[in-house]
């Protein structure tokens, strides 16, 4: 009985520090996206949470620490957003549709998010795996699993999970940089009906698809010669 109220005060004490931390990373997501690592004083940091200097750092040591801690933050975030997205939708190239939508949407939602990435590139090339990568990587085997049931079901062709995974990743992420440079002119629905479109639908046309494999096949013999 006599414990029961100091872990209540324990627990209370730690909830104010996440929030407080939260705050923290929040705040610092929008003034490194906004002034760029060199140009970022974690005072202006400070400032906006309301707090003193000196706070900040019994959270983060370093700014350097506060700066990958926001960038990792991002990334759990973006992962939620999809996650919860596309929670109760059972058939897989439904789900697969959410999560893209999800994704731009996200990003055109949180535009500071793709500035960090950019920063996070300049400032840490020495890095051996950039935050965005390591996080894909957590959250590749899933998606793998969902493009290796299509395969079985036969609703996908029999292409290693592995390139699918791959091509995937890297439309989503070019086309999501390339519309954040262009000042965000396309919506997420927008940007993910032409990458499903593509993605599920491809460009050649059925006819042209089997004059391709005729010629490929008439082409072997010679090869192999």
């Amino acid at each position: 009985m006599g414990g029961t109220p100091a872990r209540g005060n324990n627990s209370r004490k730690d909830d104010a520090c996440a929030r407080r931390r939260e705050e923290l990373l929040s705040a610092a997501a929008k003034v490194f996206a906004r002034s760029g690592y060199p140009g970022t004083e974690v005072q202006e940091i400070a400032a906006a949470c309301g707090l003193a200097k000196g706070t900040v750092y019994l959270y983060f040591p370093s700014k350097e620490e506060l700066f990958l801690a926001t960038v990792d933050r991002a990334m759990i975030r973006l992962c939620h957003h999809v996650r919860e997205t596309c929670a109760g939708i059972d058939d897989p190239l439904d789900r697969l549709a959410a999560a893209v939508r999800s994704y731009f949407a996200f990003f055109q939602s949180n535009p500071e998010i793709a500035e960090l990435l950019i920063i996070e590139r300049a400032e840490y090339r020495d890095r051996k795996t950039p935050t965005y990568l390591e996080h894909k990587r957590e959250n590749t085997k899933d998606w793998q699993e969902v493009y290796a049931g299509l395969i079985r079901d036969g609703r996908f062709r029999a292409v290693p999970v592995e390139r699918i995974s791959r091509v995937v990743s890297d439309l989503l992420y070019g086309t999501m940089f390339t519309n954040h440079f262009s000042g965000g002119q396309r919506t997420p629905n927008e940007q993910a009906r032409d990458v499903l479109d593509i993605l599920f639908e491809g460009l050649l046309t059925p006819a042209e698809r089997e004059t391709r494999a005729s010629r490929e096949r008439a082409t072997v013999p010679a090869e192999q010669t």
